[in-house]
């Protein structure tokens, strides 16, 4: 089965009809209606890689700075020189260049008194890209001139965009990199493809594929995808998507064709991971290229992602079993630091951490009693009340966890120390080690502490049996405010069932 990065249910693909003819903007600034006539006479019906041109008229160079101001686009200007002034054209360059920081439009001076301006300092000591005299500016050598002028506006375009696009390209790879989930980095792709090609997201439809090389190509579900969907149905890949991705699967290779392109890059875990983009209009070559590179991109940082993944499944299971033991030490179940790490989480996220912080204090609360390793048996499993010199080592188990964890670089140990050394304080400032009163206890603390006691207190220890639910409830109550974070204690009540959901799903 071939899994899909992204998800929702979508028709099938439909490419609308290609984009109007699109123009090139030429700016003829001229004080001579006639060159303007004659300019637009000759070049009439030209057309350079499907597109015409679209003129726009200046009659001076005021009028031309005006035009320039308002217009985006302009891919060739046609200069007199001579105008209003005899440097008129001239200056026109400068401002062009140094004061409306345009250094994409080509310029093209053009003079009917040579004389006024020496032909070798102006192209010495202006950026122009051509200079010709009127008279030499017969209609082929115009129709020439043109050409050349639109290949190099062209090709500074395709610079342009590939520049901005492979920065958008390392910026996506960096939100890669940051993405905790399958899920978020799903999300991240979609987010990042039409930005990377310069589009709005309705101008292309896209979706992305993760699979073993060594199985055949299956059946495709279809898990997000770009466009309108419809969350109470089955997700489907359209047919001509999935013969698509078959083919690239069979093929080892890209497959690229005028409005679509699929990239396939194996990672170095054999997987697949092959990325779907169709445009409405034609895909240039210059669009493959940096889907190429953004798809080889999106294979690294998938590896990544899932070395990340299993590494953290290490880290979570280290720590489930680490919890386990202690808790078996001091005769209590292992199922009591699954149901604390849960209800933590729920905590977490209802009192508006983000999934990953809840995640690194779930990972980490199984870790709270840590310390309890270094409580000796007989004070630990006795089943009686603690003379006052006993509970005093048995609340030293709090400090004992801190200094255990303290030292860590790992995120989930370093949040283990913080619940081990704050899981006993507080509300009111009555707790231990520390005295830590409201706020001043980090909210893993506070989180943690509440899960804590209503697991204990449910549950049944050497020193006592479980308490019923109703008993539970009252003394949480009571609570609010002096043990407890009265937001927490709130928000535990509101979502009883959640806990209660959770308690019968890990029983003793």
């Amino acid at each position: 089965m071939t899994d899909f990065l992204f998800a929702n249910d979508i028709q099938e693909t439909h490419i609308p009809s290609p984009e109007p003819l699109d123009e090139w903007d030429i700016l003829v600034v001229d004080d001579e209606d006639d060159i303007h006539q004659v300019t637009k006479l000759v070049l009439s019906g030209f057309h350079f890689e499907g597109k015409q041109l679209h003129f726009h008229h200046a009659y001076s160079a005021k009028e031309a700075k005006e035009k320039i101001s308002q217009l985006n686009n302009i891919a060739v200007c046609l200069i007199d020189v001579v105008m209003e002034t005899t440097h008129a054209g001239l200056d026109l360059v400068k401002y062009i260049r140094e004061d409306a920081k345009n250094h994409d439009v080509r310029l093209v001076l053009r003079t009917g008194q040579p004389g006024e301006a020496p032909e070798e300092s102006v192209i010495r000591d202006y950026d122009i890209n051509d200079y010709k005299n009127k008279t030499e500016l017969t209609a082929i050598k115009l129709k020439t001139l043109l050409y050349s002028a639109l290949r190099a506006y062209r090709d500074i375009l395709i610079i342009e965009k590939h520049k901005r696009s492979l920065e958008k390209i390392i910026d996506a790879s960096a939100h890669f990199l940051e993405c905790d989930t399958v899920n978020q980095f799903a999300s991240t792709i979609l987010g990042h493809v039409s930005e990377v090609m310069g589009l709005d997201d309705n101008e292309i439809y896209c979706a992305a594929a993760v699979n073993s090389q060594f199985k055949s190509a299956g059946d495709f579900q279809l898990l997000a995808a770009t466009g309108d969907v419809d969350e109470n149905e089955n997700a489907k890949v359209p047919n001509k998507i999935r013969d698509l991705f078959v083919n690239a699967h069979n093929k080892k290779v890209s497959i690229k064709n005028d409005n679509e392109f699929v990239g396939y890059f194996p990672t170095k875990d054999g997987l697949e991971t092959m990325l779907y983009v169709s445009k409405s209009s034609k895909l240039q070559d210059s669009d493959h290229q940096l889907l190429e590179f953004f798809s080889n991109n999106i294979a690294l940082a998938y590896d990544n992602l899932c070395l990340r993944e299993v590494v953290r499944e290490s880290q979570k299971e280290l720590s489930y079993i680490l919890g386990e033991a202690i808790e078996k030490r001091s005769k209590e179940t292992g199922s009591h630091v699954k149901r604390v790490a849960n209800y933590s989480y729920v905590l977490a996220i209802k009192s508006g951490l983000t999934p990953y912080q809840a995640e690194i204090i779930k990972f980490a609360s199984p870790l709270h009693d840590i310390g309890k390793i270094g409580i000796p048996d007989v004070i630990l499993n006795k089943p009686g009340k603690h003379t006052p010199q006993e509970w005093e080592i048995m609340q030293s188990h709090a400090q004992q966890g801190f200094d255990i964890l303290k030292n860590s670089t790992n995120e989930i140990l370093q949040q283990g120390a913080i619940l081990a050394h704050q899981h006993h304080e507080k509300w009111n400032g009555s707790g231990y080690p520390q005295g830590l009163k409201e706020k001043d206890i980090d909210i893993s603390g506070r989180i943690t502490a509440l899960a804590d006691v209503f697991d204990a207190l449910g549950s049944d220890r050497c020193y006592k049996k479980a308490w019923p639910l109703e008993k539970i409830i009252k003394l949480l109550k009571e609570e609010r405010g002096k043990h407890f974070d009265p937001h927490l204690i709130d928000i535990f009540l509101n979502e009883l069932d959640l806990f209660l959901a959770i308690r019968d799903r890990f029983p003793d």
